[in-house]
């Protein structure tokens, strides 16, 4: 498994490896790759199954500008899960985010159809279409980024698919994206995120044309709640990590709007609650609502 991350999700990260090792059934290695800087606040995670490493092993990819328009840590970071194959430590890898939690047990086979093929997240992500906040927020751009990537690629871009994020990354099909796309156009992996910053995508679209690897598509292996919407519906509702459990491995609720609810009194990272996102009379209120709609639809069977 590969993490990168930085000092300022040192708390994530933290709470991450804790569920790693407890969770992980077999000898798999995490990889924490951080800037040099944080080398020091990450060594303490480092152990039997974890090991961390400097981005500075990478660094004649990273880059101190923006690409894209996104700022140069974010985009190292996409560089890196692209170019950690070549430190030759792993054939394939898992990339996990900081702020994924791991809920049950899981072993190499979870993530693996046979000893040399990973499994590979293929979805079109429809649901995330008919949410209007993440629509309006995110779908049309990045929609449009996509369809970009496979028609320069040289897939048909009227069915997209591809994943977000936390999915296997080959050894083999990497290796080609660089000798067979990147390098004929004089590309680094910089230039391909500045024609479209979607790393997992430049990775599912080239696994999709080359086809050096077999594929065995599968649904997410990590639950993500992208915005504040998605995770208080899941509250709302009573679904435990229990229940997420039998579907997947971990979950994400992500920190770019979680983070100002993470924190207890004592500074003790934890996964927000209803009650952070609400106060209490907007409970009462959507309790309420609840009761009412219940109320409707019970009269409503009765009538029939």
């Amino acid at each position: 498994m590969l993490c990168k991350s930085y000092g300022g999700d040192l708390e994530y990260a933290q709470r991450m490896v804790k569920s790693f090792i407890e969770f992980s059934a077999d000898s798999i290695q995490l990889f924490l790759v951080v800037p040099e800087v944080d080398l020091a606040l990450f060594e303490p995670l480092a152990g039997n199954h974890v090991q961390v490493l400097s981005e500075n092993l990478l660094g004649k990819h990273l880059m101190d500008r923006e690409v894209h328009g996104i700022r140069p840590g974010y985009i190292n970071q996409e560089i890196v899960k692209l170019s950690f194959w070549e430190l030759e430590l792993a054939e394939n890898y898992f990339c996990v985010d900081s702020d994924a939690e791991f809920i049950r047990h899981f072993r190499v086979e979870d993530f693996m159809f046979d000893s040399k093929t990973p499994y590979s997240v293929l979805v079109q992500d429809l649901e995330l279409a008919v949410e209007p906040e993440y629509y309006n927020q995110y779908w049309l751009s990045r929609e449009s980024e996509l369809k970009s990537i496979a028609e320069l690629v040289g897939l048909d871009s009227r069915v997209v698919l591809t994943c977000h994020g936390h999915t296997v990354l080959s050894r083999v099909v990497l290796k080609s994206f660089v000798e067979d796309f990147l390098n004929p156009r004089g590309w680094s992996y910089a230039d391909a995120l500045e024609f479209s910053p979607y790393e997992f995508t430049w990775y599912n679209m080239w696994l999709q044309k080359c086809c050096v690897v077999d594929i065995h598509p599968r649904e997410p292996w990590i639950k993500v709640f992208h915005n504040q919407s998605q995770h208080m519906q899941y509250l709302i509702n009573g679904v435990t990590f229990e229940d997420i459990s039998r579907a997947y491995v971990g979950v994400v609720v992500n920190s770019n709007y979680a983070r100002t609810f993470s924190l207890d009194e004592k500074g003790n990272l934890r996964t927000p609650t209803f009650s952070d996102y609400l106060t209490y009379g907007q409970m009462r209120s959507e309790f309420f609502k609840k009761v009412k709609l219940t109320l409707t639809r019970f009269i409503s069977r009765k009538s029939l």
